[in-house]
């Protein structure tokens, strides 16, 4: 046995859970990722997608891609820095910049590599990044990359926040990077007060987008929108994989910005470009989204509805008030169980335990679209609530807040 077969051998952790029934990653779907899939030819309703504006199987969205196939074949074959660059990038990057109003923006492949190469280069040596503690999995990688000072503040703590930025020295760079909606809690930074914080003391805000561009702001465009604060935040992120129904990510700043980014982020130059078809698939998306308001006023009526549900039922949403709710489990194997149960019933949610999370903050996180139907989200509640009761997590949730 090879010496790195050897040492790897010993992690049997998933297979302990395979063993166990109760296996929740890698499941397959086999149709087009709608509020109804397709899994082991059996129809279950999806709830643990992040397409938010439900665009993924739009037929402008479709033909799209298919045309951009057409005319620019299926990839570029190279990086955006030497031959992978399309007038339809510079297209959608000139539209994502006015969609959140900075001066310019910059795609790249995929919304992880934005993060890892815009956090990783930002701030330097004798600089600060200062991070929500529940900001993102990718911009802790950026941050690990810089050879700046890295401070974590308790999430959205504004005291905690003002004790990091007291520590840093008032001439050097001090980056805050947060999350505008957090993946797995569903709340919103408190960006008015981040804001205020950065301006008292000299700090600069960088604002990841990913959930929230087609859910917050004016017709979908954002955090900074939503409070209209975008002329003081200096950097804006975003990704594609959710609302936009594509693959890849932008950031969006001042023009002198963008200028250096796009001349030394790593993961920008040495990373292949995002393929012609998932370009066109975001500018349709956008169009859309620009076009038919309807699609977020809908998706925030049901987020209601899934809210006043679940708390209705007994389940602990904590924060959230957007359309990702958390329903807190607080047991790793029940939330597998849960998760297991539910699919076996027809519901796709997604459970996160340790160590992504404390085992105390184990959830299900489940996520609308705005095509998910009324009925789809009552029926979703119930079966949820009924499976949760068998497993008597809800009567458990009383005795912990107790």
């Amino acid at each position: 046995m090879g010496i790195l077969k050897n040492h790897f051998s010993g992690y049997d952790a998933p297979q302990k859970v395979i063993q166990a029934g109760i296996y929740p990653y890698f499941r397959e779907i086999e149709s087009d990722q709608d509020t109804v899939v397709l899994m082991n030819g059996k129809k279950v309703l999806m709830f643990g997608s992040n397409s938010y504006l439900g665009l993924t199987c739009h037929p402008k969205v479709k033909e799209a891609a298919k045309a951009a196939i057409d005319k620019y074949g299926t990839g570029c074959a190279g990086s955006r820095f030497l031959n992978g660059t399309l007038d339809l990038h510079i297209k959608l990057e000139e539209k994502l910049a006015r969609l959140v109003n900075k001066d310019a923006a910059l795609c790249y492949s995929t919304g992880f590599q934005v993060n890892l190469g815009v956090v990783s280069i930002i701030a330097g040596r004798h600089d600060y990044l200062i991070l929500d503690e529940l900001d993102h999995a990718s911009i802790v990688e950026g941050s690990r990359l810089s050879f700046s000072k890295v401070l974590k503040f308790a999430h959205n703590d504004m005291d905690s926040l003002e004790s990091k930025l007291k520590l840093c020295d008032k001439d050097r760079i001090k980056l805050i990077v947060v999350d505008g909606v957090f993946s797995m809690e569903g709340d919103i930074a408190k960006l008015p007060e981040i804001i205020r914080l950065a301006q008292k003391y000299n700090a600069s805000v960088m604002v990841d987008d990913a959930h929230a561009l087609g859910v917050l702001g004016k017709n979908g465009t954002g955090t900074a929108s939503h409070f209209g604060l975008t002329d003081k935040v200096d950097l804006i992120m975003g990704t594609f994989s959710k609302s936009f129904a594509s693959l890849g990510g932008f950031i969006a700043s001042d023009k002198e910005i963008i200028n250096y980014i796009k001349h030394t982020s790593r993961s920008l130059i040495f990373s292949a470009s995002m393929t012609p078809a998932s370009a066109a698939a975001v500018l349709a998306s956008i169009e859309i989204m620009e076009t038919e308001p309807e699609r977020i006023r809908h998706l925030w009526d049901i987020t209601a509805i899934a809210l006043e549900g679940f708390k209705s039922a007994g389940f602990d949403t904590g924060k959230s008030e957007t359309p990702i709710i958390p329903l807190f489990i607080r047991d790793d194997i029940k939330a597998l169980r849960l998760t297991t149960n539910l699919l076996e019933d027809g519901i796709f949610v997604n459970p996160v335990v340790s160590p992504a999370v404390p085992k105390e903050d184990c959830l299900i996180r489940y996520s609308l679209m705005a095509t998910h139907t009324k009925e789809q989200v009552e029926i979703s509640i119930e079966k949820i609530t009924k499976a949760a009761k068998k497993l008597g997590i809800l009567n458990q949730y009383a005795a912990f807040k107790k």
